[in-house]
């Protein structure tokens, strides 16, 4: 188990720019009556996919707030992250094989040993996702505890979920990002909060076209991408859940049209590795087959400068497209619309909050390439279009899905565990059967 001792400091005030003095005055009053107070996160990593994204900061935001509030991250090896990526993969109705020895030799003495001789005495905890969902039977905790769920459990694996369920019941509380993710078996409140993005990172910082092609110049030379052709741009993990090779398989339908053949799009293709996800670089490797020396097809891995670069592609691009078959939230639409930019995505997961169709962008089934064609040629075509759906998406996620957003709600459902006091918090319906 390990501790990041390396956060950034936030001001709460510098949101104000965003949300205005006076919800940032109403975020400071939640917190004050837990100024005393202890608040924990546990998660598999502290680098790479949004969970680790929103806790670099939600921690240090809550601190300011003056919440003394910790991130641990349970350490495994290679075989650890294997089974639990297939957990990912099967909890999410992908077809995978486990054994016994992977769930009872691997994951649960992997989280016991975590947790040797450690007990978090934070008054509240939060742990995220199936990887250290299992150390809670350890007697490790002296705290509230809430399981954070960010992956869609919807079609989820029956055995795999019955095997999480006895883990799951016996924390105070759970959390997903959508109500129909909420599966059955559930015996403890379940409560719906979104994930969201901080306009204050280098990634999500608001910037002009012209600030976007500073920053991206030594990329652009660096892999010869021209600037004044339109760029379409997905950028996710490269993982069989986010369909990139239906991206690909659509860009290249998109390009037999006369019309947009005469415009030269380019589609770039941005993906991190992480630790907890060791079949990310089989997936590119598959992916690199099928583009095939597709030299208006760049796929970009672990670039440099990543969320700088990453924002400025964002705002750089005409079309962002997202069309994952499996997707808890998707903060990479988050992130591109916040830039202004609208976006094609699949009608899956939390994904059908953000997109609004005709309004921050389209919706479409996953594999459904015609469509994803014939929304690409109006938004590359229609610029007038574009820039009012641009302008759109900006609020939409301003309303919704801003990081101050989301500590709130942490903050109103920690004040409702300690029994402070009970502010509006919605509790959703938990199936039994």
């Amino acid at each position: 188990m390990k501790q990041n001792n390396h956060l950034s400091q936030i001001d709460v005030d510098a949101y104000a720019e965003y949300i205005g003095n006076q919800k940032v005055e109403y975020l400071r009053s939640m917190a004050e009556v837990l100024q005393d107070r202890e608040w924990a996160h546990i998660n598999s990593t502290f680098e790479g996919g949004g969970v680790a994204e929103m806790l670099n900061s939600i921690v240090p935001l809550a601190r300011n707030l003056g919440i003394n509030t910790n991130w641990y991250c349970i350490e495994g090896d290679k075989s650890f992250y294997s089974i639990t990526k297939r957990f990912h993969n099967i909890i999410q109705g992908v077809d995978q094989k486990f054994t016994l020895e992977d769930l009872f030799d691997i994951y649960i003495k992997t989280n016991q040993k975590n947790f040797e001789n450690i007990v978090i005495k934070e008054d509240f905890t939060v742990v995220h996702d199936p990887q250290p969902c299992a150390s809670i039977i350890h007697g490790n905790y002296d705290s509230k505890l809430i399981w954070r769920c960010h992956i869609d459990t919807s079609e989820a694996n029956e055995l795999i979920w019955n095997f999480l369920l006895p883990y799951i019941n016996n924390y105070d509380g759970v959390i997903f990002s959508m109500k129909e993710f909420v599966k059955a078996g559930i015996k403890k409140p379940v409560y719906q909060i979104s994930p969201a993005i901080d306009p204050l990172t280098f990634k999500n910082r608001q910037r002009t076209h012209e600030e976007a092609l500073d920053t991206l110049d030594p990329l652009l030379k660096e892999y010869q991408i021209d600037p004044e052709r339109p760029i379409i741009l997905a950028v996710s993990r490269y993982d069989i859940h986010k369909n990139q090779k239906t991206i690909i398989e659509a860009f290249k339908k998109l390009n037999r049209d006369k019309k947009i053949k005469a415009l030269k799009p380019q589609l770039i293709l941005v993906g991190n590795s992480a630790d907890d996800d060791p079949e990310g670089m089989e997936m590119y490797q598959d992916i690199l087959q099928v583009i095939n020396g597709n030299k208006d097809i760049y796929p970009l891995l672990n670039i440099p400068d990543n969320d700088k670069n990453i924002g400025a592609l964002m705002k750089l691009a005409k079309v962002f497209i997202h069309v994952s078959t499996k997707e808890g939230f998707g903060l990479v639409v988050t992130e591109a619309l916040w830039q202004g930019t609208p976006v094609i995505g699949s009608s899956v997961g939390g994904i059908v909050t953000q997109v609004l169709p005709g309004k921050t962008g389209y919706l479409v089934g996953p594999m459904d390439t015609d469509s994803i064609v014939s929304h690409a040629k109006h938004l590359l075509l229609e610029k007038e279009e574009r820039a009012r759906m641009g302008t759109q998406a900006v609020e939409h996620v301003r309303e919704n899905f801003l990081i101050t957003g989301l500590v709130e709600k942490y903050i109103k459902l920690m004040r409702f565990q300690l029994g402070i006091d009970y502010p509006y918090f919605k509790i959703l319906p938990s199936p039994h059967r």
